[in-house]
C-alpha cells in the first residue's frame, strides 16, 4: 500500500477541522441554520432517505425536508420524524413528472440540496436531476451534493459536466468515480489502483475535479477531497467498520447540512467527511471493526462536532487538546 502524498495536500487533523466549523449564533433559530431539500428514497432503499434526513439534522441544519414521489410520502412521513416532507408529482407508478416536479421544487425554499440516495433508476429522474443541476431563468442553482443514482445518472448524459452551472459536491466510490471518467471518454484503468495507492487517489481526483469544474469527494480509506484549481485534502480514517450499507448516505447528509450552513464546498466536504470519520471511529471503539450499522453514525456526529469546538476553545485559550 502507497501513503505517499502529493505536495501540496492537506492531511485532515482536528485543528483543521476544528476550524472549518461552521458559527453557531447563541441566538440563532431554525432558519439561521440552513434549510436543506434531499431528494432521495424509494421503495427498495426507503432507508437511504431516512439516514441522509436524520444525519442532516445531527449535522446541525435547521430545517431538512424530504422530497419523494407523491405515493411515496405518507410512507415516508411516518420515519422521517423531525423532516418534513414535499410530495412530487408522478406521470406514472414511480415515475416522476419532471417538469412538474422541478417546479414544486424551485417553489420550495432552501439553501442547499442532497440529490441521489436511493433513488429509483429512470429517464425520467435522469431529466429531473439535470433541470434541477443546470439552473432556470430565475438564477443560478443552490449548492447541492451529488451522490448514488444521481451520479450515476450523470454518467449516462454526454458532455454532463460542462451543463451543470450548480455548486457541487460529488461524493463517488471508486466504481462510480471511474464510469464518471469514462463517461468523459477517459480511460479509467489510466487511473491506476484507486484503492491502495494514496497518491494515485490524490492525482485522480484532482484531475477529475479539474475537469468536472466541481468538488471531488473520493470515496474510502483516506478519502480525498479535491476541488478545480488542485486543492486537495485527505482523511486520515482507515476504518473497515464503515464498509457497510448505508454509510454513504449518511456523509452526503453531513455535507449537505454544512452547506446549507452556509460552507463553500470545498469547506463542507472536508468537514463532512472528517465529522463522519471521527463518528465511525467512536463506533469503532465500541463495537470493534465490524458490525456497524450506518444507523450507528449520526448520533455520534453532534458529538464529533463537539469535541472539535473544544479543541478549537483549547487552542485559543493556550489549554492542552481534550482527550
Amino acid at each position: 500500500m502507497s501513503s505517499r502524498i502529493a505536495q501540496g495536500t492537506v492531511e485532515l487533523n482536528d485543528a483543521v477541522a476544528a476550524a472549518l466549523l461552521p458559527p453557531r449564533p447563541v441566538r440563532g433559530h431554525k432558519g439561521s441554520f440552513g434549510k436543506l431539500l434531499v431528494i432521495a428514497g424509494s421503495v427498495d432503499y426507503a432507508g437511504a432517505a431516512f439516514l441522509v434526513c436524520t444525519a442532516a439534522g445531527r449535522a446541525g441544519a435547521g430545517l431538512v425536508t424530504l422530497a419523494t414521489l407523491e405515493s411515496l410520502q405518507p410512507l415516508f412521513a411516518t420515519k422521517v420524524v423531525e423532516a418534513t416532507t414535499l410530495s412530487l408529482p408522478e406521470d406514472d407508478v414511480e415515475e416522476v413528472d419532471p417538469e412538474e416536479a422541478l417546479a414544486r421544487i424551485l417553489d420550495h425554499e432552501h439553501d442547499a440540496l442532497v440529490v441521489g440516495p436511493g433513488l429509483k433508476p429512470s429517464l425520467s429522474m435522469t431529466a429531473l436531476i439535470q433541470a434541477l443541476l443546470t439552473g432556470d431563468e430565475d438564477g443560478e442553482p443552490v449548492p447541492a451534493v451529488i451522490d448514488a443514482e444521481a451520479l450515476r445518472s450523470l454518467a449516462t448524459v454526454d458532455g454532463w459536466a460542462g451543463e451543470v452551472t450548480a455548486r457541487c459536491v460529488l461524493t463517488p466510490h471508486v466504481g462510480e468515480f471511474r464510469r464518471l471518467r469514462a463517461a468523459d471518454g477517459h480511460d479509467p484503468e489510466a487511473d491506476g489502483d484507486l484503492v491502495n495507492d494514496d497518491a494515485r487517489r490524490v492525482a485522480a481526483a484532482r484531475a477529475a475535479a479539474e475537469e468536472w469544474g466541481q468538488v471531488v469527494v473520493l470515496k474510502g480509506a483516506r478519502t480525498v477531497i479535491a476541488e478545480p484549481g488542485g486543492r486537495a485534502a485527505v482523511a486520515p480514517f482507515e476504518n473497515p467498520a464503515l464498509a457497510s450499507g448505508g454509510t454513504g448516505d449518511v456523509l452526503a447528509g453531513t455535507i449537505g447540512a454544512l452547506l446549507a450552513q452556509g460552507l463553500g464546498t470545498f469547506e463542507a466536504g472536508q468537514l463532512g467527511v472528517y465529522l463522519h470519520g471521527m463518528a465511525g471511529e467512536a463506533v469503532r471503539k465500541r463495537l470493534g471493526d465490524a458490525g456497524l450499522l450506518a444507523s450507528d453514525l449520526p448520533p455520534e456526529l453532534p458529538l464529533a462536532r463537539k469535541r472539535l469546538i473544544e479543541i478549537a476553545e483549547a487552542g485559543r485559550n493556550g489549554a492542552e487538546k481534550p482527550t
